[in-house]
């Protein structure tokens, strides 16, 4: 593998979900399988921890800046870290590689690919009118969802999805956490939707490890472009075109999860 096309690769995902909360999964995950040649299944397990990893410098850099809503984070890490370990105990059972396993998985991200592009058009079409104006500290009203079983049931079906495929959370995240969060303001809304992703995707990616279904020497070179690319991202997130790059991203996943159908 060219490793310089794989450093590439990074960086341009871990810019993107930095710029507009899109989740690594649904970006690199078919990078990896298109592009390089991955197996569905190693490129699910080495995504969840590329993820982890990325998405925790992301939190670390919007922390410092005061932007995690950590209530918010906590309430769906409630419903998908259990969901994550459910996930990974049926996975164990049956064996990623098992032909029925990686058909599920590649049909699942397929449909997990399209809602991503439905998500993200919707959200590039609709965006300026769900801007909220909630300024300086969060007030306790912007982080109560509309009722409080919402966001863990959410977090459960998260948490089932990503570890089965690597993606949901990002546009889907976004798009939901608006909903559930209409008085927090969007770049709270990312910050949340992606400090929650770390430990559900460290979760599901060390399960996939035990299952040695991660590639650790292609997870070091993605890692070597995407964490100085979310370092980016972050910084940009209000100053980018957010309307013209996710509608571009709707269209490239909405082909790639057609794809996943045909393999």
């Amino acid at each position: 593998m060219p490793d310089a096309a794989i450093i590439f690769a990074g960086f341009a995902v871990g810019l993107i979900v930095g710029l507009t909360g899109v989740g690594g999964g649904s970006l690199m995950t078919p990078i990896l399988i298109f592009f390089f040649g991955i197996k569905p299944y190693m490129a699910v397990g080495t995504d969840l921890l590329f993820a982890a990893f990325t998405k925790a410098g992301g939190t670390v850099s919007m922390a410092r800046r005061g932007l995690v809503p950590w209530k918010v984070v906590g309430q769906l890490s409630a419903g998908s870290i259990p969901a994550a370990l459910l996930t990974l105990t049926a996975l164990h059972r049956l064996g990623p590689a098992s032909p029925q396993v990686q058909s599920l998985m590649t049909n699942t991200l397929g449909v997990a690919l399209l809602l991503t592009a439905v998500a993200m058009f919707y959200k590039a079409v609709r965006g300026k009118r769900l801007q909220r104006n909630v300024d300086g500290a969060l007030a306790d009203s912007a982080t109560k969802a509309r009722h409080w079983t919402l966001p863990v049931l959410f977090g459960a079906v998260i948490g089932s999805l990503v570890t089965l495929t690597s993606v949901g959370a990002g546009a889907i995240g976004v798009s939901v956490l608006l909903l559930l969060y209409p008085l927090l303001p969007l770049p709270r809304i990312v910050a949340a939707d992606i400090a929650y992703a770390v430990p559900m995707t460290l979760l599901a990616g060390l399960g996939h490890a035990s299952l040695g279904s991660v590639d650790w020497a292609l997870l070091i070179q993605l890692l070597a472009g995407s964490l100085p690319g979310i370092w980016l991202g972050s910084r940009l997130i209000q100053r980018a075109p957010e309307r013209l790059v996710r509608s571009a991203l709707s269209v490239l996943l909405a082909y790639a999860g057609t794809k996943l159908f045909t393999l």
